[in-house]
């Protein structure tokens, strides 16, 4: 199987990941131990250089503390964010916010 090629579908991913990992106060040392992998691999799947397995990403999500299907619900809000369009209101409010001293 080729790996996926949907860009914001990995970058959902990796950022569902590191965002629960750092929640949990976990280190990627601290995860990839829990789940018996390596943690360079941990960085490659966190930084969206590497897809992990579905057997991986079943062991992710059990170190994560979650389900599948929790974290597959987590990564699908994630990429709804990052599919819409910014606001014409929500850039004038970075705008604004960059104006303040």
């Amino acid at each position: 199987m080729r790996p996926s090629r949907n860009d914001l579908l990995i970058k959902a991913f990796s950022g569902v990941l590191k965002a629960r990992r750092l929640a949990l106060g976990l280190t990627q040392e601290d995860l990839a131990g829990a789940i018996e992998l390596d943690r360079p691999y941990i960085t490659l799947i966190e930084s969206g250089a590497k897809q992990p397995s579905l057997s991986v990403v079943w062991r992710l999500a059990a170190g994560l503390q979650i389900t599948m299907s929790e974290l597959a619900a987590l990564v699908d809000v994630q990429l709804a964010r990052l599919q819409s369009p910014p606001t014409a209101s929500g850039a004038a409010k970075k705008v604004a916010a960059r104006r303040k001293p």
